[in-house]
Order: C-alpha cells, then structure tokens, then sequence
C-alpha cells in the first residue's frame, strides 16, 4: 500500500513497477488509467458488469479502503501529516497482515526484535517538515510574576491570616474544626476565614 501523488496512467505504471513482477495479472475495475498502468507490462483483467457497484464487484478492495479511511479519520482523527503518510500506511498493513494472528505475543516480539536491531531514531529525524519558531520567546525568569502574586497578604483583627477560599469549602472547613470565623463577601464571591487561638 503506498500514497500516490496523483492517479494518472505514468504514477499508476511506477507504482505497478516497484510492487509487481513484470507478466503478473492485474485486477481492476473500469477506470481508464488502468489502461496505460499496465500497456504491454502486465496481464490486465478489468472487471466490468453495468449497473453494479465496483464495491461489489472487487468488495476486498473496497474493504481495506474504507477500513485505511475510518482508520486514519477515527484513530487519529485526520491529523495525518502529508509527509508521514507512508508510515502510517506501512503501520496499517503491519497491523492488517497480523489481524488472525494465534500468539499476538510474538507480533509484539518482533516489534521489539525490530526496534532493538535498528539504530536509535532520533526526533530532528522523525520530523520531515520542521516548523521554525520565529517569534523570539521572553524567557520565564525575566517575565516577572502575575499580578494576583503581588498583592499584600490580609490580615483580620488581631494580625490573624485570612485565607480565601470557594463557598463549597464552607461545610467541610466547619466540620473540620469549631474555631473558625467566617465571613461572606456577597460581591466576590469568596469566604474570608480566620482562625483563632
């Protein structure tokens, strides 16, 4: 399974050629690109009845097709990049060539039988179309700190610490302890308590 840039006769032929050995059968609906794919290279068999579907006269084609798309569009949500396309492709067919598989221990086995007898891919590898930032970021040390850090800590009568906390806090605060003073801020919206000696 490979992505192709367009489906004209001459990238359909390339395809052909570098999946296919030259005086193999192809299989295919009525679509006329096909034609010149296959010109003097190939044994073409077209598949035509009118008034059906091609869904129904090639249904595995169909399948894996709707399957490749409900794949990319559900798993991932469409945020396939273009460039990595082919790898994901490549991913599908590993996963549809093993879908009956009896010991899916041994599938997992072989990832790693893979991943271990490679080189270590780097990340700047893996991205094919970096973004470059081009905005220059201020660093967090010299952004200085949120305005609501800057304000005076309150103190009620007595140079009490007064905390503030949301209105649904108040029964668990009271079940918690009987030495508290409570006041309501009808405007913001917030309790300031203090707790006495």
């Amino acid at each position: 399974m490979a992505w192709l840039q367009d489906a004209s006769g001459d990238t359909l032929r390339v395809f052909l050629t570098d999946h296919l050995q030259q005086g193999a059968t192809v299989i295919t609906d009525g679509w006329a690109p096909y034609r010149p794919a296959t010109k003097d290279r190939y044994t073409h068999e077209r598949v035509v009845q009118p008034g059906t579907k091609a869904s129904e006269l090639l249904p595995g084609v169909h399948r894996i097709a709707s399957l490749v798309q409900r794949w990319l569009l559900g798993t991932h949500q469409g945020a396939v990049n273009e460039s990595h396309l082919s790898l994901y492709l490549d991913e599908f067919v590993f996963r549809f060539n093993r879908r009956h598989s009896r010991s899916r221990g041994m599938v997992f086995y072989r990832v790693l039988k893979l991943a271990a007898g490679h080189d270590p891919v780097r990340y700047s590898e893996l991205i094919l179309n970096p973004r470059r930032n081009t905005t220059h970021r201020t660093p967090p040390a010299t952004r200085g700190r949120p305005a609501s850090l800057d304000r005076p800590r309150r103190t009620g009568p007595g140079g009490t610490l007064l905390r503030s906390a949301p209105v649904r806090w108040i029964a668990r605060i009271l079940l918690m302890t009987n030495r508290l003073q409570i006041r309501v801020h009808p405007r913001r919206g917030l309790v300031e308590s203090s707790v006495s000696a």
